[in-house]
């Protein structure tokens, strides 16, 4: 679906959409008017979502955009903060993103954020959770908090900023307030794509990770998700997993008998 032109929502709290065609799943965050900035409701639904794909075992790859082309998701709504009246309101606030930060983090598919324009704040907790990124040229990144709203980030979600920009960057986000554009991000985070192509490249993306052992991407999920989280977990019921399924056996026969495989996810 081209977000871009897609039918948007005229509701102010916005909507999350969630759109299955065949294998790949479409998450639409759907509030141009506010460049798609979350409302409680889009947090919520972005984990009804992520609930439906990792139920619907025909999806292989979920796909995450912005509508209107002008921003993925520019943070939390601000205004929401207003009813905040103690540290404890923002403890509890933590614990939920985190809850919904991890549903999308923890999907067994592969995720693709498509990030045209502004992936901040929330926007970048999201578009950072999921596995590959593609990006127009000029987007930009960052948490620029400290020269905004004077909060401050989770320790889960300055671990996963770490993990995968590295402190330094994550320092030039948080402590100098810099929203680096696209082409700023370290190598291998980000792939820059001219808009005229972006539709295209994403449907190739798509078809790839289609056509890709389920059950292979899974286990290298899960298993890169727990290394995140303890350098020596273990992983023997994820080896089982993969070597003791029918897709296994499949790709072993097809290799040999010199044909694509017919990967079941079993």
């Amino acid at each position: 679906m081209n977000a871009s032109t897609a039918a948007t929502s005229d509701a102010p709290e916005g909507r999350v959409r969630l759109s299955i065609d065949g294998p790949v799943a479409s998450l639409i965050f759907d509030r141009p008017a506010a460049r798609n900035a979350m409302t409680w409701r889009m947090y919520e639904e972005l984990a009804e979502a992520c609930g439906a794909i990792e139920a619907n075992r025909a999806v292989r790859v979920a796909v995450l955009r912005g509508a209107g082309g002008r921003a993925f998701v520019a943070g939390t709504d601000i205004e929401q903060f207003r009813a905040f009246t103690s540290g404890d309101d923002a403890i509890a606030y933590e614990r939920k993103i985190e809850h919904y930060i991890s549903a999308l983090e923890a999907l067994p598919v592969p995720t693709l954020a498509v990030v045209e324009g502004w992936a901040v704040g929330g926007g970048m907790a999201i578009a950072n959770a999921c596995d590959l990124r593609l990006a127009t040229p000029g987007a930009r990144f960052g948490v620029p908090i400290a020269r905004t709203l004077g909060n401050c980030l989770s320790t889960s979600n300055l671990r996963r900023l770490s993990a995968t920009l590295g402190v330094g960057m994550v320092k030039r986000m948080l402590l100098l307030a810099e929203t680096p554009t696209a082409e700023e991000m370290p190598a291998g985070y980000v792939a820059i794509v001219p808009p005229e192509e972006l539709d295209a490249r994403i449907a190739e993306i798509c078809t790839r990770l289609a056509g890709h052992a389920p059950l292979t991407l899974r286990a290298t999920k899960e298993a890169l998700l727990r290394l995140a989280r303890d350098p020596v977990a273990e992983g023997s019921d994820l080896i089982r997993l993969a070597y003791g399924s029918a897709d296994f056996r499949e790709g072993i026969e097809a290799f040999l008998a010199k044909r694509t495989p017919q990967w079941r996810g079993e």
